[in-house]
């Protein structure tokens, strides 16, 4: 019953916040980018709570429960991934002073090939947020009340709501009051579970050599993270959500400094989530992988504790979601409906967007009722997504040097994406690595193939004349 006070009293907390955050949301830099505003210290807690979410939790301790230490590898690339966006890339993505990824696209390639980036980013991130929904279902019916479709109905309705009332106001301050929350939970719980276990000493007499190698081990080799660090470690390089934050920063300076520190935070907190797992493996060897965080909230910490910790662990799968949704809703509405119909005021795209809120999450939460597992579902959007987007975006913004065409761009995007779709679909092994191959491929060979068309092309003109 206090599990049930706590999470009840946290989920009227944000929906409070994002009613407060409506004024402030008025007009599209408020709606979408919070009016370009904002400080180092709310754009890191933003884009710390949007990274540990539910692949970062429930899907991180059931790595380290199967996998050992090797686990934190899903969040360590992700700080690599952080870092390189930092180093090269955050200065050229906020002086556009856009909403979107796709934006980035079209003045890069044009509307066409944005179109096309557009669609495909939509769709993989409702996988992203139905991925966040199972995860909330999983964390929320271990408290014995409801089932898990209920808590995964209930928990979509207060994160659409919030972010309907407040936009990026709203996501933003609830991020925030969440990375607080989820810093606290974690730590103290990790804390008393290994009290419980008798400190590290008890741990590693509790588990297998094998669980404490790295940075590869058995079940996990070389291939694989590669693998992790191209498929998810390239999202934080090149990824909408990413990007939202860095649309928000007031300015450069705040952008690279909030990216840097949320690199570096995210470390300590693979490390203590891959540890919850490895002490669940101790504590509870018969149960599934992705119920490793849960039982150790139900069966060792003090209630108490276990009430803060899963408050933390759902704040945690929340900001993901809430994040996804308003990136996916802004594409919508901003990228697909507004270059469709270019006469809308932005009044107009506005009242889209909320609504766009809404549809998606109903969409995204169908998704998550056929979807088995976080890591899973996860990696079925990242993979559709990194194998058709991140190459040409990259190269866009060298494409002067690279000589990259429009043509080989929307090429690229195609041929990826359904290249990373198939080898899901068909679960061939390895196959996800193939789609950015294919991309990299069809994007430099169509370049070069259409550059020496035009060149031929221009020799020819003079005879002509």
């Amino acid at each position: 019953m206090l599990f049930l006070v706590i999470i009840v009293v946290y989920f009227i907390a944000m929906i409070a916040i994002g009613a407060v955050s409506k004024r402030s949301a008025r007009g599209a830099d408020n709606f979408f980018v919070a009016g370009r505003r904002q400080s180092p210290l709310f754009v890191t807690g933003s884009l710390v709570a949007t990274i540990i979410g539910g692949s970062a939790t429930i899907g991180l301790a059931g790595l380290g429960f199967t996998r050992g230490l090797t686990g934190i590898w899903w969040l360590l690339v992700g700080s690599i991934g952080l870092v390189v966006l930092g180093l090269f890339l955050v200065k050229k993505v906020r002086e556009f002073g856009l909403y979107t990824l796709p934006e980035i696209v079209e003045k890069q390639y044009g509307s066409r090939v944005a179109l096309a980036a557009s669609i495909l980013i939509v769709v993989a991130w409702l996988g992203v947020i139905a991925g966040q929904i199972v995860a909330a279902g999983k964390i929320l019916s271990v408290m014995g009340i409801g089932t898990p479709l209920l808590w995964m109905t209930v928990f979509t309705a207060v994160f659409v709501t919030y972010v309907i009332l407040g936009g990026q106001h709203a996501v933003i301050g609830t991020d925030f009051a969440q990375a607080i929350l989820i810093f606290v939970g974690i730590f103290a719980g990790l804390a008393v579970m290994l009290s419980a276990l008798g400190g590290w000493a008890g741990l590693s007499a509790g588990l297998a050599p094998a669980k404490f190698a790295f940075p590869t081990g058995p079940g996990f080799a070389t291939v694989d993270l590669i693998s992790l660090l191209l498929l998810v470690g390239l999202t934080y390089v090149v990824g909408p959500d990413m990007y939202s934050r860095v649309f928000c920063a007031r300015d450069v300076k705040t952008a690279r400094t909030s990216v840097f520190w949320s690199a570096a935070l995210i470390v300590p907190f693979a490390l203590a989530i891959t540890l919850f797992g490895m002490g669940a493996a101790v504590l509870f060897p018969k149960i599934s992988a992705e119920q490793a965080f849960p039982m150790i909230i139900t069966g060792v910490l003090p209630p108490v504790l276990g009430g803060l910790v899963m408050a933390a662990l759902v704040a945690a799968v929340m900001s993901s979601a809430d994040t996804c949704l308003l990136s996916a809703s802004t594409i919508l509405s901003v990228d697909i409906i507004g270059r469709l119909k270019p006469s809308l005021s932005q009044e107009k795209i506005v009242r889209i967007s909320r609504w766009a809120v809404l549809v998606l999450g109903i969409a995204s939460l169908a998704l998550a009722l056929f979807l088995k597992g976080v890591i899973s579902a996860l990696l079925f959007a990242y993979t559709i997504y990194t194998s058709g987007v991140i190459l040409p975006v990259l190269a866009g913004f060298y494409k002067d040097r690279l000589k990259v065409t429009p043509l080989a761009a929307l090429v690229a995007i195609i041929g990826g994406g359904l290249t990373g779709l198939a080898s899901k679909l068909l679960g061939i092994k390895y196959l996800d690595l193939g789609g950015l191959l294919i991309s990299a491929l069809l994007l430099f060979a169509v370049s070069v193939i259409e550059n020496r068309m035009r060149g031929r092309a221009i020799d020819v003109l003079p005879d002509i004349q």
